[in-house]
């Protein structure tokens, strides 16, 4: 799903501060062009994420960026623990992995 690509790519960048496009091509099995649209949705979504060329280079976020997460509602942090919840019942591929992170994200218990 491709929301959940952009939630771990901002989840990665927070991680490692800096990734190359192929690097995240093969990990979520698309195209280093899938990767540049993705970074181009999250640039324009106001995240402040950037790409350099050449050797050292990368995609980045800024330093100071954090992760707000008192921009969602405690309705609407509810209703995406839901959906994640929701999902995992299908069995659907890292939705598992992603809804423990917004559960601690949000300090919420992911069983509830």
């Amino acid at each position: 799903m491709k929301i959940n690509r952009l939630f771990q790519i901002v989840y990665i960048l927070l991680e490692r501060k800096t990734i190359t496009a192929k690097e995240l091509a093969d990990k979520f099995e698309v195209s280093t062009r899938t990767i540049y649209r993705d970074i181009e949705v999250l640039s324009s979504s106001k995240i402040p994420i950037y790409a350099n060329k050449g050797k050292g280079g990368g995609i980045n976020l800024l330093d100071n960026f954090v992760l707000d997460k008192s921009l969602l509602t405690e309705e609407e942090q509810n209703q995406i623990l839901f959906s994640l919840q929701s999902l995992q019942k299908l069995n659907i591929d890292n939705e598992k992995t992603l809804l423990e992170k917004m559960s601690m994200l949000f300090n919420k218990s992911s069983k509830n």
